[in-house]
């Protein structure tokens, strides 16, 4: 490589295209059945087998999304065999509700549908750079793969831990492999941005939606209109805290201005891994929402409280995380706010689940507006400096 200038000028400036989000429509709603998994039992074992199924679709979606990013999709076959991978994102999204019941084998085949479909499309119409980058990877990818199938099959104790020992090696694969590897992957900024955040905006989406399933054969009253009111308003404080007024521009920006080896770090860290946390949250938080919705005036369970407060600390704490990796700005309002997210676990436990929400949504838009007055107040950051 002769320098960034030169890396920057061969990668093309692109946006996401509408087969692109047609494919994030079919993610997304594997993120619905995550959530419908913590619905149906909110229990630690559940938890962690979310923790676990979404490490392992967010792998393979974030690997889609550096897929989109060095091809086009313009040509019949590639829109052809992406589909095939959508096919296999619905199979496995189909499965997740039983992944860890009986369902598990249906989860493998999909998801080793998933990854071949993406290495075959990575290694065979990616630039050369691209290619021989991915190459290094698509060994992990495969063997993976092949664990989640067998884990699937075999069901039980070896299934959980075939499962996270797969999930655990994906998520190291930049590390255990060829670093130099990691860093020839060419990045477009701009469509890398644009890809991550409608996936979060279709994703916090799907908390408007468990609204609508949690109120689901209930009189439309006041008292449900004030508790969809408050969580339509958590909901949107979630999407201001991503988006902010230009935040996704500036990330952009931060990206362009990262030197082409550092750019793929940078997109491991903070749209692979941050994400990662974020999606957690917006999991969590569909799930508590639609508990509360459907008992607004009722007292939560403790585990229900934690989900909502939970969820929200978690998703602030990732988009400070995320924040600070692209330079976009102080956060220390969030970060508070994070915490304080937390302490409103007793609200919904003790006092009731309308009551819980309502704090959770005052206290993002105070944290939200306070920072947005600090900012104001002082010259804008370097995006590189991490201040």
């Amino acid at each position: 490589m002769s320098g960034t200038a030169e890396l920057s000028a061969q990668v093309p400036v692109q946006r996401v295209s509408t087969l692109e989000l047609f494919f994030d429509l079919v993610f997304v709603f594997t993120v619905t059945q995550l959530t419908a998994v913590l619905t149906h039992d909110l229990s630690l074992e559940s938890f962690g087998q979310v923790m676990v199924m979404l490490g392992l679709i967010w792998w393979m979606y974030g690997g889609y999304a550096w897929l989109t990013n060095s091809i086009s999709t313009r040509e019949l076959r590639q829109r052809a065999i992406l589909l095939g991978g959508m096919a296999g994102y619905l199979v496995l999204a189909l499965a997740v509700p039983g992944a860890f019941h009986g369902s598990g084998l249906a989860f493998g085949v999909g998801y080793l549908v998933v990854v071949s479909v993406h290495s075959s499309l990575f290694i065979w119409t990616a630039s050369a750079q691209s290619s021989r980058a991915f190459l290094g990877i698509a060994p992990y990818n495969l063997f993976n793969a092949l664990l989640v199938v067998v884990g699937g099959a075999l069901g039980g104790t070896a299934q959980a831990l075939l499962w996270t020992v797969a999930a655990l090696l994906e998520w190291s694969t930049p590390w255990l492999g060829n670093r130099e590897n990691q860093s020839s992957f060419e990045i477009a900024p701009a469509h890398f941005v644009e890809r991550h955040g409608l996936v979060v905006i279709v994703a916090i989406g799907e908390s408007v939606v468990a609204i609508g399933i949690g109120a689901a054969g209930l009189a439309v009253d006041a008292e449900l209109i004030l508790v969809a009111v408050l969580g339509l308003l958590l909901s949107a404080g979630m999407w201001w805290a991503y988006f902010g007024a230009d935040d996704d521009e500036q990330a952009e920006r931060a990206l362009t201005a990262a030197p082409a080896t550092r750019r793929p770090w940078i997109a491991l860290e903070g749209f692979g891994c941050a994400h990662y946390a974020m999606l957690l949250g917006i999991v969590l938080v569909a799930a508590g929402l639609k508990k509360a919705t459907g008992h607004p005036y009722d007292a939560l369970t403790f585990g229900q409280a934690l989900t909502l407060g939970g969820g929200v600390a978690l998703f602030l704490a990732a988009d400070v995380w995320f924040r600070r990796l692209l330079g976009l700005g102080r956060s220390v309002h969030r970060a508070v706010a994070a915490v304080l997210a937390l302490a409103t676990v007793p609200l919904g436990s003790e006092i009731a689940a309308v009551a819980q929400l309502a704090v959770l949504a005052a206290l993002l838009a105070a944290a939200l507006v306070g920072e947005g007055t600090v900012l104001r107040a002082r010259p804008a950051p370097d995006p590189l400096s991490g201040a």
